[in-house]
């Protein structure tokens, strides 16, 4: 057998299904085999797999076993003469294997091979190729200096960023995420390393290559897609631990005891040092449009107090006290801020509309807690007026600011405007259609381009894939989506690097699929359209849910000497009451179910479940997920209400 294809999968059932559709068509005419180590996933991926791809071999862990310890599995069970560990979440060109086995055999020099790599945009990701992480060209990398000299064979030694990246070079490490490698070379140097459960175990395999003298080879006549790229993920505290975690062993393994210490040193100074930068960015990021809205709101209150008491309250002299300026005004604006938050004024991307929604609830806040403060408290209803009016302008004004200078998570507008281009034959055009009105985006418009460069003469097509750019400026079109069925993968990312001026999102849909793939991240919010809308795990209903669960918590908590009385179990009953209230459960969640049909939304483990309201009632594990489906994909706050109304008497379960 010329080749074995390991993929290593844990949660990712639509990135893998991808994955083997383009694996499939790339072992098209080779003896090869394709087997799948699952890490317990619970989305469903397995009976994906055997449903969709019954020649893939399929092991089934019932624990997370970690990266190494899971190719280790596949390796051991694989007959080819060459092992490629490939990541769940890329995509091969249809004649990449054929290639990357030729180069192989006719260079018997070469241990392992890695092969140009781009993302969801089909931009080059620099860890294609990369130098071993030596103290010297870690500390490079580590503190910037390889970002400000990105061509230097010195300071860039950890992406061999003066390297020519089309092409053929002999480097020293090679990506994980796509790694050919010789059997005979792997009976050599033995397997993966088990002790690195996450990242770094690609480093040491290629390092052990190079020790046993074979070379490893930076091949770029064939790409790939990988959607995880230098993913949003990468710059998280976890990440950070996790990664200078795997460098530390490897510099035990590897490195003199002398230079080991040193390496130790700069990755403790390096972990202190970027999760510092990610919690500082971050936290930044967070409170920065809340901040701003303050102080402008601040800023305008204090000119207009100043303005409205000289010129009427105080026209013949004195002015407001103190208590109101450095007590009264902050709390009307932490009202009026929060209130925007609660109606979701700062939730990405942020719309302008929301914002004066806010402002106009936190007034008739305002006012009411003005009609109950004592009389001292009380100063000029006119200022909150005028207040109101300021924040009604300033708010979406700064918005718009924002937008002008191209802020992502700014949006003009209530209604994200989608504009979709769909690149297939007919049939495959009209799935995917459905398939995007079906899902919760919602396009605007979607418009078909036929595959073939030639014109069609077919009217349901507004062009063809040579048009394409023209198409995209004169329909303002925001994402383009490929039929994989219909075109070929080397061709998707040939057009995806050629069309890149555009500006314009890509996503692929895999044939037979509920699912449009597109992303620079395999985490990225937004960027997985599927017909399953997650709408519990939403920001907004996240908040929504939380804050009723404390309501809800608070008024039952009240009011217990009365409700216990009715209540089927009233020392559960007060339980469940201060679990809400301190957030280890919810008033309301799925339903615990044996066999897990769908991976749903995490939320807090529930008093009640969906079932409660129909009582007496027996049903199928496969109904009971249904219904939690539902649950989750069509959340509304009103829901829990319902529920609780109809099982109020179960609050003690």
């Amino acid at each position: 057998m010329q080749l074995s294809v390991i993929i290593v999968n844990y949660n990712v059932e639509y990135f893998l299904e991808q994955c083997l559709y383009s694996v499939r068509k790339s072992i098209s005419g080779i003896d090869a085999e394709v087997i799948v180590v699952d890490n317990n996933s619970i989305d469903g991926s397995n009976e994906m797999v055997r449903q969709k791809f019954p020649e893939v071999k399929l092991i089934e862990n019932k624990d997370n076993k970690g990266f190494s310890k899971a190719n280790n599995q596949g390796i051991t069970i694989s007959k080819g003469r060459y092992v490629l560990l490939l990541n769940p979440d890329t995509v091969v060109e249809d004649d990449t294997f054929s290639k990357i086995i030729a180069f192989m055999d006719t260079h018997p020099e070469a241990g392992a091979l890695g092969v140009k790599m781009v993302d969801g945009a089909g931009n080059f990701l620099p860890e294609s190729k990369r130098g071993l992480p030596t103290p010297l060209t870690s500390f490079y990398k580590m503190f910037g200096l390889s970002s400000l000299f990105p061509r230097s064979s010195r300071f860039a030694r950890y992406h061999l960023g003066h390297l020519d990246k089309d092409k053929t070079h002999e480097v020293e490490i090679l990506a994980g995420a796509f790694m050919l490698l010789r059997r005979s070379v792997l009976d050599k140097i033995g397997l993966l390393d088990e002790t690195f459960f996450m990242y770094g175990e690609d480093i040491d395999l290629s390092y052990r290559v190079i020790k046993a003298g074979y070379k490893n080879f930076y091949f770029p006549e064939t790409r790939i897609i990988h959607y995880k790229g230098e993913s949003t993920k990468k710059g998280s505290v976890n990440y950070v631990l996790v990664f200078y975690h795997a460098m530390v062993i490897f510099a035990n393994k590897h490195f003199s005891q002398k230079n080991a210490r040193l390496y130790t040193l700069l990755i403790n100074l390096a972990i202190y040092f970027r999760a510092f930068l990610s919690l500082m960015s971050r936290l930044i990021d967070r409170i920065f449009l809340p901040l701003l809205d303050a102080v402008l709101l601040y800023g305008g209150l204090f000119f207009i107090k100043e303005v409205w008491g000289r010129e009427i309250i105080y026209s013949t002299g004195g002015d407001y006290p103190d208590t109101f300026q450095f007590f009264v005004l902050p709390v009307y604006i932490l009202l009026w801020v929060l209130s925007v938050f609660f109606i979701g004024g700062y939730d990405r991307p942020v719309k302008m509309g929301k914002s004066i929604l806010g402002m106009l609830m936190g007034t008739v806040v305002i006012l009411v807690f003005y009609a109950l403060l004592p009389e001292w408290l009380r100063f000029s209803r006119a200022l909150i007026l005028f207040g109101t009016l300021w924040g009604v302008v300033v708010l979406p004004l700064i918005r718009m600011i924002l937008a002008l200078f191209r802020v992502s998570w700014i949006q003009i507008g209530d209604n994200e405007v989608r504009r979709f281009l769909v690149i297939g034959d007919k049939p495959e055009a009209r799935r995917v259609s459905d398939l995007l009105y079906a899902s919760y985006i919602r396009p605007s418009f979607v418009g078909w381009v036929s595959p073939d460069e030639k014109p069609s003469g077919d009217k349901d097509f507004v062009g063809n894939i040579s048009q394409v750019v023209d198409i995209i400026r004169i329909y303002k079109i925001s994402e383009v989506v490929f039929c994989s069925k219909s075109i070929p993968h080397q061709v998707i990312i040939n057009k995806m690097t050629e069309w890149k001026s555009t500006q314009t999102a890509y996503k692929i849909a895999p044939e037979d699929s509920l699912s449009i793939i597109g992303s620079n991240s395999i985490h990225t919010q937004g960027d997985l359209y599927t017909v399953d809308i997650h709408a519990v795990d939403s920001t907004a209903n996240r908040r929504n849910k939380r804050l009723l669960d404390m309501v809800l918590g608070m008024l039952f908590l009240v009011a217990s000497p009365l409700l216990m009385w009715v209540m089927k179990s009233p020392f559960g009953f007060i339980s469940n009451v201060i679990q809400v209230l301190f957030g280890f459960r919810s008033w309301v969640g799925y339903h615990r179910v044996e066999k897990v049909y769908y991976k749903l939304p995490v939320i807090r483990k529930g008093v009640l479940t969906p079932i409660s309201a129909m009582k007496h009632q027996q049903f199928s594990d496969e109904t009971i997920t249904n219904l939690n489906l539902l649950y989750a994909r069509d959340y509304r706050v009103w829901k829990d209400v319902n529920i609780i109304f109809y099982a109020f008497r179960d609050l003690g379960n």
